[in-house]
């Protein structure tokens, strides 16, 4: 599989919060967290649970960086 998406971080899931429509899923990266809001259909498709190891994928139009 080829994606455009060039932001490609390996983590593990450590939390997930599900909503009705939509569900937070928090991914520990390194020292980092990472946070992203999907569908819950997506998450019972992809059968993602909490130790899971996973890859957040950033594809955005802007990122704004703090000196």
């Amino acid at each position: 599989m080829q994606l455009s998406g060039r932001n490609q971080l390996p983590g593990e899931i450590i939390e997930i919060k599900k909503g009705d429509v939509v569900s937070e899923v928090v991914v520990q990266v390194g020292e980092h967290r990472i946070s992203g809001v999907i569908t819950t259909t997506s998450v019972e498709n992809l059968n993602l649970k909490i130790g899971d190891r996973v890859t957040a994928l950033i594809k955005a139009t802007e990122v704004s960086f703090i000196k």
